[in-house]
């Protein structure tokens, strides 16, 4: 590099804010732990009151979560809890819902059939699609292993 590049590097590194990774870190693994907590108490609710059983509660969980996390996107408060905890609300299941229904809203001008219906799976469409493929693929294995044995 020439001289001026690494100079400039150099300060650009004393002015550059230094990130709190670690304050972050702790953020995200509070607010998705609490996620996680919502999750089970959710699940204990429909096992306690709906007679599901260890396994089968986990889809209406699933749903129930993706559906609160689009309610709340929908009033503007889980961007507030995602400027917050940052990728703490990514990884649960709960980042698919608002993956959604964020791009829904953002198109919503545009009308329901182009606008939302067009860009609403353009980001979920890729989870959905690798989800199903690998799921398949685990499947097929399972299944010739089964077969095997």
């Amino acid at each position: 590099m020439a001289k001026q590049q690494t100079n400039y590097q150099k300060y650009e590194s004393k002015i550059e804010p230094k990130r709190p990774v670690l304050k972050n870190c702790l953020k995200a693994f509070i607010i998705g732990g609490i996620i996680c907590v919502i999750g089970q108490l959710i699940s204990t609710f429909y096992m306690y009151f709906f007679n599901f059983t260890e396994q089968t509660v986990g889809n209406p969980t699933t749903a129930t979560l993706i559906f609160i996390t689009m309610l709340l996107t929908g009033f503007g408060v889980y961007d507030k809890i995602a400027q917050f905890a940052g990728a703490g609300t990514a990884v649960p299941v709960t980042g698919f819902g608002t993956a959604v229904i964020s791009a829904a809203i953002e198109h919503r001008t545009e009308g329901f059939v182009q606008g939302v219906g067009g860009n609403m799976f353009k980001l979920a469409g890729s989870v959905i699609l690798f989800g199903v493929f690998s799921s398949f693929l685990i499947a097929l294995i399972k299944t010739i292993f089964s077969y095997w044995s």
